[in-house]
């Protein structure tokens, strides 16, 4: 008796122009063309060129690129294509022009028909057009379940009409938690979101992609927050499904980027095991004078061991404290451009990781087991500190109120983490997360799972 030949699906995907965002959905895109299906990777051509490299095995397979140039305006630098590009305050800029590609994008729809279309929070033009050609939406969320569920719903926009109203677990969280921001998290926030050039609001994009959609897909496994992805269905009234952690695979760059690697993992091979911290504040924070003064200070109070990767900033020029490196050589390297972060994380000298509470960097120092210590300064990063610091796999550093960092929190939080009876319990609970954050087998049931939706709920795009 024949086997039946099973369909195989066109999946467009579209990220938001953040790097944060655009990693994520190309991990998802390789799950999805791994399995069997034909995927179109939607982008600026800067972008998709810089793009960390899929596996030999993709290269001639389903997994494809397609680039959409967005509109030269003198409101963005030149060659603008992602956040990383643009100081926060032109991120609107941004948007405006991301709309000009989802114009595009939905003209390239209505030729191609794909059986699936999966979205970011920025797309909200495209759920009405897709959805005239039949095609089946599902937006995906690069972020975790405790996250969206702070958020809420659409419609439980009206139930916080001040800023106030974010500095405590919203009422529709029906178990104990600490989820949400500080006051200095907000500050940080609303001065951003103070001009918008697009005209269309973060939260209206959210919710128009959202209400618009057949599914959601979450960066997260059950095995880590079940509880909150249940919330996250109740909220938002849609099947809700967890893809895995979706972690990156270390590999090998170009001869340039490996001298890079030959280097650090000399240095680190000199350090003792389980001795240094590592810090790397992700792509996107931008530190202030005082900001780098402190940390650096801290981490030479600290008295350990540490790899600092501080990347150059093009939009302000940063200085370290006088004679700072002097004094730490030997016991610290300050590194001043590209590094492989999950090298260095998997490396055996590395015994913590001093972070900003990103997503992704967060399940690439859990996936290896290192305990954190936590530094959010936007986003959803501070969320991500709160329940991290309850489940004990990392500490918080301490801030005053208006926000401001304090080299002494900073050595004190590092040595908390890194040493003692008490840095053991986090040390501990850090190494147990990789039974989730590192199992392989786990991750790869999620993203069976996440196929088996899409071939089973695909409706037929209109002819």
């Amino acid at each position: 008796m024949a086997t039946e030949t099973k369909k195989q699906l066109h999946v467009v995907v579209l990220p938001w122009l953040a790097f944060g965002h655009m990693i994520p959905f190309l991990e998802l895109s390789k799950s999805i063309a791994q399995r069997g299906h034909k995927v179109t990777f939607v982008s600026t051509p800067r972008n998709i060129q810089r793009l960390p490299k899929f596996p030999s095995e993709l290269a001639s397979s389903d997994l494809n690129f397609l680039e959409f140039h967005i509109p030269r305006t003198e409101s963005l630098p030149e060659n603008a294509e992602a956040t990383a590009d643009v100081p926060l305050n032109k991120v609107h800029f941004l948007k405006k022009a991301f709309d000009d590609v989802q114009i595009q994008v939905a003209q390239f729809l209505e030729t191609s028909r794909p059986d699936w279309l999966i979205y970011d929070f920025a797309c909200h033009l495209l759920p009405s057009a897709a959805a005239k050609l039949g095609i089946s939406l599902a937006f995906f969320s690069s972020f975790n379940g405790w996250s969206a569920a702070f958020f809420g719903s659409p419609s439980s926009a009206h139930q916080r009409t001040k800023p106030e109203d974010y500095t405590a677990p919203p009422k529709w969280i029906p178990f104990p938690s600490r989820l949400a921001f500080r006051r200095h998290e907000l500050g940080r926030m609303a001065e951003v979101a103070q001009e918008n050039a697009s005209g269309v609001s973060d939260w209206e994009r959210f919710s128009k992609t959202v209400t618009g959609c057949d599914a959601v897909l979450i960066r997260s496994c059950r095995e880590l927050e079940s509880e909150w992805l249940g919330l996250v269905q109740e909220l938002l009234e849609k099947p809700v499904i967890p893809v895995g952690l979706l972690p990156q695979t270390a590999q090998d760059g170009e001869t340039e980027l490996d001298k890079n690697w030959q280097i650090i993992s000399d240095w680190l091979d000199n350090q003792a095991r389980g001795s240094v911290i590592y810090v790397a504040l992700g792509t996107e924070v931008s530190l202030s004078e005082d900001e780098v003064n402190e940390l650096a200070t801290g981490l030479e109070l600290s008295g350990l061991p540490f790899f600092w990767t501080l990347r150059p900033n093009p939009f302000q020029s940063l200085e370290l404290p006088s004679g700072f490196e002097e004094r730490v050589k030997g016991r610290g390297l300050v590194w001043r451009s590209w590094a492989p972060q999950l090298k260095i994380l998997s490396h055996g000298s590395i015994g913590g990781f001093l972070t900003h509470c990103g997503w992704s960097s967060i399940i690439e120092g859990l996936q290896h087991g290192k305990p954190l210590v936590m530094l959010p300064f936007q986003a959803d990063q501070g969320l991500n500190a709160r329940i991290l610091e309850d489940k004990m796999v990392g500490v918080e550093v301490s801030r005053s109120e208006d926000g401001s960092l304090r080299s002494n929190w900073v050595g004190e939080s590092i040595r908390l983490i890194m040493t003692g009876e008490k840095g053991q319990i986090y040390r501990d609970k850090a190494a147990q997360m990789k039974n989730v954050f590192g199992d392989k087998d786990l991750q790869e049931k999620h993203k069976n799972g996440l196929v088996e939706y899409l071939e089973k709920n695909q409706t037929s795009p209109a002819p």
